[in-house]
């Protein structure tokens, strides 16, 4: 099975990325997580994702907030599919890192999550990697359905508490 990075800016990034990893625990899929910055260690993070095929990466999760240009970066140097997730900011939100990463040029695609939505960037890996691998396909199939039966669960209860019959 293929690897995915999950690749944050900087350290305090952890809570968000945290999120993203152990969906990927949860769904046997073998991650690692590195900390490198688009501005602060650029040589790495191009090193790194230049080398990212070869190296058994089937996707990789870029997290950045600010200027948030870490997932077009990676995507600059890599062809595998790059899944950014825009972090939350005191300065404007997320929307500044959402912009960045969701505006990339023509040639240089990166798919962009919600804000602070590791996982969502976490489940769409998946399914990248499930598209040639049926066991990884029923482990989604069979989430997806636990998510349903969870949210009908739910209204269950709320319409037996709200909907009654006079």
């Amino acid at each position: 099975m293929k690897k995915v990075a999950v690749i944050m800016g900087s350290a305090s990034d952890l809570p968000v990325v945290r999120k993203a990893a152990g969906t990927l625990k949860d769904f046997g899929v073998p991650c690692e997580v590195h900390v490198y910055s688009a501005h602060r260690t650029p040589d790495e993070a191009s090193a790194f994702a230049r080398a990212a095929r070869g190296n058994g990466f089937g996707a990789i999760i870029a997290a950045a907030g600010m200027a948030a240009h870490l997932a077009g970066a990676i995507a600059a140097n890599t062809t595998l599919p790059v899944i950014g997730i825009p972090l939350k900011s005191k300065a404007m939100d997320g929307v500044d890192a959402l912009l960045s990463t969701v505006q990339m040029p023509s040639g240089i695609p990166v798919a962009t999550v919600a804000v602070d939505g590791a996982v969502n960037a976490a489940l769409l890996a998946i399914q990248i990697l499930a598209v040639e691998d049926a066991g990884l396909a029923a482990k989604l199939d069979a989430h997806r359905a636990a998510g349903a039966e969870k949210a009908l669960a739910a209204n269950a209860e709320a319409e037996a508490e709200f909907n009654t019959t006079a």
